[in-house]
């Protein structure tokens, strides 16, 4: 018997594995370039703004802090597990070095959300030692 298909799972490869790990222990990393000094998401092997090869751009840890920038309320998804987390909230964050995200808010109801409220990242395990980010709201300071 084979194991149902999961969409919800990252390949990790070589060089992504020191990302997946450092999630895996609740730290978000980003890739700096030491020649135009930006930080980008998702992980690239090289710079997307200078294109800087590999040797120039290195794995930095994140502060975790982000602020909304869009967000969608799923409420129908037939890709395997998402169908069992109905509805959530698929967002796109703001990190706070730069970089856009990709991601899933969580603890908190969609009609409490607004553009450029602050969060922060969590990690929430979907298989067995295998962790990913997603963001709640930021407690207040």
């Amino acid at each position: 018997m084979t194991a149902a298909v999961r969409h919800d799972l990252p390949e990790a490869d070589d060089f992504t594995r020191p990302y997946w790990d450092a999630a895996a222990q609740g730290r978000l990393l980003l890739r700096r370039c030491a020649d135009c000094g930006r930080a980008h998401h998702y992980p690239r092997e090289f710079c997307p703004f200078c294109w800087a090869g590999e040797d120039r751009v290195a794995w930095e840890p994140a502060s975790g802090r982000a602020t909304l920038y869009t967000w969608s309320v799923i409420h129908r998804n037939d890709l395997p597990p998402f169908g069992t987390r109905v509805p959530y909230t698929a967002a796109v964050v703001d990190l706070a070095e730069g970089p856009r995200m990709m991601t899933e808010v969580v603890d908190c109801a969609a009609a409490e959300l607004r553009i450029g409220m602050p969060l922060t990242v969590t990690f929430r395990e979907t298989a067995d030692g295998v962790w990913v980010p997603v963001f709640r709201p930021a407690p207040p300071d």
